[in-house]
């Protein structure tokens, strides 16, 4: 174990603050700060108030995930980051933090796709991933099945969402049935008190002529808003923890019904699920019940790993040290809406033909790369006092 990379995870991709510590598939440390609560009162997540609460919460929640960790900065192999997809000024906040903390630190830095460190994150539980590996992700911005051949360099999208992602369906459902935000774990506890035959509502893109691996949510959303709003001005008493079921009901069964065909399909035998809508009692439950009736093996991380979290982002980023991937630049960006076929941002010099990294900058391990910053002992005297 001591041979495998140590490695701090940044995410920042919304709401909230996480920073995980990882060695190779080994958890150390998982420190997150929410900022939930400043968003609820808005009835979803305020961008800018997100990126401020990412300001704030940056340092703490870092020297957290190190003291849990018992790891000394100095000891990492490399620092990895959501560098996207996810909101623009959020993204930036972590970046930068990553930026200066390798540098300060002379290690590798590793920008990372958000969507890829949510299927890595499994190997955390449950060991490393089978190549190929189906996954679909459900979550406040995403509803995805991709096919995943190698976690660092090979992700594939087979369908997406083509209007709501899943997550947004929960939480507008919830508004309108004034159960607060988010709405996701709200709607799950309603839904096991109700029927989920109770109310026929539709399925989206089920038809024989639908693409295959899609998904819409826009349409379920305003059929429930429409039932809701029907009973109400007939006078007559909504039922809560019915539409809640009967909503959540019609959710899962698509999402399970198109990730199982995937997977029969593509000839893979191994199902993800992670996101924060993996969370979901409902979702977990019937996937289990159809992957099981298809022979097909179904990996769920615990639900505290299937919403976001730094450590997710340390599980692809120590993947990306193990398998020797190239490291990022010096100037690596925030990109809002990276493609999950970039499982990771290499450095501009980095040729594809060659897998080791390079040294773009004061790796760990690969000298300093920093040109006139080599002899800079203001940077050197801080680095020894903040990061010993």
């Amino acid at each position: 174990m001591a041979d495998e990379p140590l490695v701090l995870g940044i995410e920042t991709s919304c709401d909230e603050t996480g920073v995980g510590v990882v060695r190779g598939t080994t958890l150390l440390a998982d420190a997150v700060a929410s900022s939930v609560d400043e968003h609820a009162r808005f009835g979803g997540v305020v961008p800018e108030v997100a990126s401020r609460a990412h300001l704030e919460a940056m340092v703490p929640t870092i020297e957290r995930a190190l003291k849990e960790a018992g790891v000394a900065a100095s000891d990492l192999d490399g620092i990895a980051v959501t560098a996207g997809p996810g909101l623009a000024g959020a993204l930036l906040v972590g970046v930068s933090a990553a930026k200066a903390y390798a540098y300060a630190l002379g290690k590798p830095l590793y920008g990372v796709n958000h969507l890829a460190s949510h299927i890595c994150v499994d190997q955390l539980e449950h060991g490393p991933l089978p190549e190929p590996t189906m996954a679909l992700l459900v979550s406040g911005g995403h509803s995805s099945l991709l096919l995943s051949a190698d976690i660092t360099s090979d992700v594939r999208p087979m369908g997406a969402t083509i209007d709501d992602a899943a997550g947004e369906a929960f939480d507008k459902i919830a508004r309108v049935l004034n159960l607060g935000f988010p709405g996701g774990p709200v709607i799950d506890r309603y839904a096991r008190e109700g029927d989920p035959n109770a109310i026929a509502f539709p399925r989206g893109l089920t038809g024989p002529r639908d693409p295959a691996y899609d998904f819409s949510f826009s349409g379920l959303k305003t059929a429930v808003a429409r039932w809701i709003e029907a009973k109400r001005a007939a006078g007559e008493e909504v039922p809560v923890r019915d539409v809640a079921a009967s909503f959540q009901e019609a959710v899962v069964d698509v999402l399970t019904r198109k990730a199982v065909r995937a997977c029969k399909e593509q000839g893979v035998d191994h199902l993800m699920i992670g996101g924060g809508v993996a969370a979901n009692s409902r979702l977990r439950a019937l996937a289990a019940e159809r992957c099981e009736a298809a022979g097909i093996r179904l990996r769920v991380p615990r639900p505290g790993l299937c919403t976001d979290n730094g450590a997710m982002v340390a599980a692809l980023g120590a993947e990306m040290v193990a398998r020797g991937r190239a490291t990022s630049d010096w100037d690596l960006s925030a990109d809002s809406s990276l493609p999950v076929t970039d499982p990771h941002v290499p450095g501009r010099d980095h040729d594809p033909a060659d897998p080791e990294p390079h040294a773009h900058g004061p790796a760990h391990g690969h000298g300093h790369a920093h040109g006139a910053h080599d002899h800079d002992h203001v940077h050197e005297l801080a680095k020894d006092n903040l990061y010993s």
